[in-house]
């Protein structure tokens, strides 16, 4: 699952917003390095995060964000 949200995002960055997909790369953890025990229903909520590292171009990424404001 981590992997297809993954995925999911850079479908997002590449079709909605033109990032190229030779600057994206995917990336999925599974379980191996869960915020906490994946012991109760909240808990693995809290373990399907996505984290999203911009480098170095840290204004363009707000470009992309604005113009991602003005279609919706």
């Amino acid at each position: 699952m981590s992997v297809k949200r993954s995925t999911a995002i850079i479908r997002v960055l590449t079709k909605d917003l033109g990032v190229k997909p030779s600057q994206l790369i995917a990336a999925g953890r599974s379980e191996f390095i869960p915020l906490v025990d994946n012991n109760s229903a909240d808990n693995r909520s809290k373990n399907r995060r996505t984290r999203i590292v911009v480098l170095p171009k840290i204004d363009e990424f707000y470009d992309m964000i604005e113009r991602m404001k003005k279609k919706q």
